[in-house]
């Protein structure tokens, strides 16, 4: 636990544990694969998602806390640390639980299997060996260890398998263990042909395939015990920015060490032998706890394959197509025409991000356009805007691209869309030295008549049309002569290195907006003190940076009143006596992923005191003191009230998908007699 030295009057507050706090995410996450009115095949999906979650937790979260912990030597961390290995553990062997005994049997009851060797018939035996000796057995090199076939490298999170041999080899050796990698190019779940399938949908695993004829691989020798493992490694990319010229080429060369990064947790099957499991646990230099025992496959993720060929539309949610916003936009007019007029809002995925996508084609083929500048975050491998950005360029408009290149496990592609966009003429820059650039924007500059006029958009989540479907984002398009400008000034100031000239309307970390949402929160206190309206309603991602919570907790000892839609992880314990009485924290875990930041302030009656911001920034140091962020102020009353009416409101009634923490860090499933799920209430709004 963590205290908040802030103020003596808050020192005996006792903040909740980040890495704890992730856990209690992904718990509610799992929760979602229990519930029976989530479709079966989303249950497994949940399932699979939390599996990624966990390998991102111990390739980061808990990578980190690792090496504070080394650093410091700290004991306490140690045990907070071992606490959290614990919890790990527990969410991980419930996750199985779940998988084995509850999903896997309700799809049995649906006709939908994975198909274990001891359970396959002799006709699919034999497809399975005429799969592995055509695609399987050409990829696979088994390696037998001794002193001139050393342990080799394995990557971070492939699937490999460990074999004691019995007997001796080619030269008379007793050498008894050898690996085999598993290629990464092979299909992880494969689907049986139908007239194989008895009536059923039917799958392999390829891991089995491997399991059915590993034997095979080792000729003249008896496989006496095996195990499927994985290893994940720390993955954060190791550059210095102040010591390299190129941050791009030092990236690209750090790349590929990431899959031989320092070993952090060790999964095995739980059949496997001690005798291999603490072999493995010695190569990688890792103590007992961190090895899992897993009852299934070894990495869930991979069910997703299982998921997308699964054919059974009544097992997954309902297609939901966003739809475009006709009223505010119509399609027979140019998108700045409708833009010059009034501001306009976009709620995704409930809304179409197709209009951001036509925004900028309009863009690129307008004439009088000359110049767009954009940030990107994470766009994907694929993406329609950044080959839009290139068609610019190419087409001879002034073309600025703020690249993030350490955007965490999409510093590939990235540096892909980088290159590709400096080879056709686009100015590319990286950003600033130390801080990650996460604000969203994107600015076009068009000639009307004798005059320059500027649009932007701005957005709560990344330029990216795929997960524009899945997460919940605002973005929000103007012409206003002052937001633009103000966002002309970051580009200008991202790109020059000039020191930022004070927007009028934009917040910009870490200039400004950490201090001016902690004097907004000082103005709710105010206003509490006085006996005025003090109201505060936030929804981030995460909360954990100290010096917002100390305002928050402030503000509720001032006796304003305060909800916190927090998505994932919360450090702050609501409802202490004497601390957090008048705060609530609440999360919402449904089938969209929560990730819309929205920050609403009242400090009195009148409605000159009240402000409502969108933002890319959730409220975490890192955020805040780290990054290039942005949040901007709703001031057109109709929009202001529509963000409430949307984002806010119902997430406070829902009572399906909501849950309350508590003092101790728990998390408590709302059970309402409202029956309002806020996604659901907005899938049928639109």
């Amino acid at each position: 636990m963590h205290g908040m030295p802030e103020s003596d009057s808050q020192q005996r507050l006792t903040l909740l544990n980040r890495e704890r706090a992730i856990l209690a995410f992904n718990r509610r996450v799992l929760a979602q694969a229990r519930r029976n009115d989530v479709p079966l095949l989303e249950r497994l999906r949940y399932v699979c998602i939390v599996s990624s979650n966990m390998d991102e937790f111990f390739e980061v979260r808990f990578a980190d806390a690792l090496e504070a912990a080394i650093e410091t030597g700290s004991n306490t961390t140690r045990s907070e640390l071992a606490v959290v290995a614990g919890e790990a553990h527990e969410l991980i062997d419930q996750q199985y639980a779940i998988f084995n005994d509850e999903l896997m049997p309700a799809l049995a009851a649906h006709g939908i299997v994975i198909v274990n060797h001891a359970d396959r018939n002799e006709a699919q035996r034999k497809w399975v060996s005429q799969l592995f000796h055509r695609e399987v057995h050409p990829l696979l090199t088994p390696l037998g260890l001794d002193p001139a076939h050393p342990f080799p490298q394995v990557a971070n999170k492939s699937l490999n398998f460990i074999a004691q041999l019995g007997g001796m080899d080619a030269f008379g050796r007793e050498n008894s263990i050898a690996i085999v990698k598993v290629p990464r190019a092979l299909p992880r779940v494969m689907r049986l042909p139908d007239r194989l399938a008895e009536g059923k949908q039917a799958f392999v695993l390829l891991s089995s395939v491997i399991r059915a004829h590993l034997g095979e691989l080792f000729p003249g020798r008896i496989v006496e015990a095996f195990s499927q493992f994985r290893v994940t490694r720390d993955s954060d990319l190791d550059v210095d920015e102040d010591e390299v010229t190129d941050l791009r080429k030092a990236l690209r060369s750090e790349l590929s060490a990431r899959h031989y990064g320092r070993a952090i947790r060790l999964e095995v099957v739980n059949t496997c032998p001690e005798v291999l499991s603490n072999f493995l646990l010695s190569q990688y230099g890792l103590p007992e706890a961190a090895l899992h025992r897993v009852n299934g496959p070894v990495n869930l993720v991979r069910l997703n394959s299982l998921i997308d060929q699964a054919h059974a539309p009544k097992l997954r949610f309902k297609p939901h197509e966003p739809v475009w916003p006709h009223g505010r936009l119509p399609r027979t007019r140019p998108l700045m025409a409708s833009i010059a007029e009034r501001d306009i809002l976009l709620h995704h995925p409930f809304e179409s991000f197709e209009p951001v996508v036509q925004f900028l084609r309009e863009a690129v083929n307008d004439p009088q356009v000359l110049a767009i500048k954009q940030t990107i975050y994470r766009t994907g491998s694929e993406s329609v805007l950044m080959e839009l950005l290139i068609e610019a360029a190419q087409r001879g408009k002034e073309v600025l691209v703020v690249v993030e290149l350490k955007a965490r496990f999409d510093e590939e592609a990235n540096i892909n869309w980088a290159e590709r966009l400096e080879a056709v003429g686009a100015q590319v820059v990286y950003g600033i030295v130390g801080l990650k650039t996460h604000a969203k924007l994107l600015l076009v500059t068009r000639k009307q008549g004798q005059r320059m006029v500027r649009y932007v958009h701005l957005s709560t989540g990344n330029y990216n049309p795929k997960t524009a479907r899945l997460y919940t984002d605002v973005g929000y398009f103007s012409a206003d002569p002052d937001l633009t400008a103000d966002a002309e000034g970051v580009f200008q100031h991202l790109a020059s290195l000039n020191t930022l000239r004070t927007p009028k309307h934009l917040l910009v970390a870490p200039s400004n907006l950490h201090a001016q949402m902690v004097a907004l929160l000082g103005r709710v206190a105010q206003a509490a003190r006085d006996g005025q309206p003090a109201r505060v309603v936030a929804k981030f991602n995460a909360l954990t940076d100290p010096g917002l919570i100390a305002a928050l907790v402030a503000a509720s000892q001032a006796g304003a009143d305060i909800d916190l839609i927090v998505r994932g992880a919360c450090m702050l314990p609501p409802g202490v006596a004497g601390y957090t009485d008048n705060i609530r924290v609440r999360s919402v875990v449904g089938r969209f992923l929560e990730h819309s930041r929205v920050f609403y302030f009242r400090w009195g009656a009148r409605e000159s005191q009240e402000a409502l911001y969108l933002s890319s920034a959730d409220w975490m140091s890192r955020n805040m003191h780290g990054r290039i962020e942005i949040a901007w102020p709703v001031r057109d009353p109709t929009l202001r009230q529509r963000v409430i009416d949307e984002c806010l409101v119902p997430y406070l009634r829902d009572d399906i998908d909501a849950w309350t923490l508590d003092a101790h860090g728990g998390y408590v499933a709302v059970q309402g007699p409202g029956g309002l799920s806020a996604q659901r209430a907005l899938v049928r709004r639109y």
